[in-house]
């Protein structure tokens, strides 16, 4: 399987090529159709091979970070199946809210409430000062 199609390619390194910090919508989902491995991202160095997103290696958190494009397509697990590519995923929620919903669940989830119930959450924090700038503003 073609794990990032030319398309896929072209929007991952948009994304990585944003002048300013953004919180992008994951472009596309892999997974180990023979584990719990799964992998949301959302951005692609210029190298062609440097991959960032959300990462759950499947032991029970996931983390932030970036994944070689190269060492996916190597990976054979155990029944000899690599990794694929989720030919249905479509990215609604920003990655922090993948993020956020992966930590309330214990893994990379896409139930509808879940990620609601973590966008929710996300929103309440950016109204929420800081205690250094709660204090600037006395």
């Amino acid at each position: 399987m073609i794990l990032i199609t030319d398309d896929l390619c072209a929007r991952l390194l948009a994304n990585g090529a944003a002048q300013v910090e953004t919180d992008h919508q994951p472009v596309v989902k892999l997974f180990d159709p023979a584990g719990a491995a799964t992998w949301l991202l959302t951005e692609l160095d210029p190298d062609g091979d440097t991959l960032f997103g959300l990462c759950d290696l499947g032991f029970g958190y996931s983390e932030l970070g970036s994944v070689s494009l190269a060492e996916l397509q190597t990976v054979k697990g155990p029944l000899g199946l690599g990794i694929e590519r989720d030919l249905h995923f479509e990215g609604r929620f920003p990655l922090s809210v993948h993020a956020q919903a992966a930590r309330l669940a214990g893994h990379i989830t896409e139930a509808e409430q879940l990620l609601r119930q973590a966008a929710s959450v996300l929103s309440k924090r950016h109204f929420e000062l800081s205690p250094d700038v709660a204090r600037e503003r006395r």
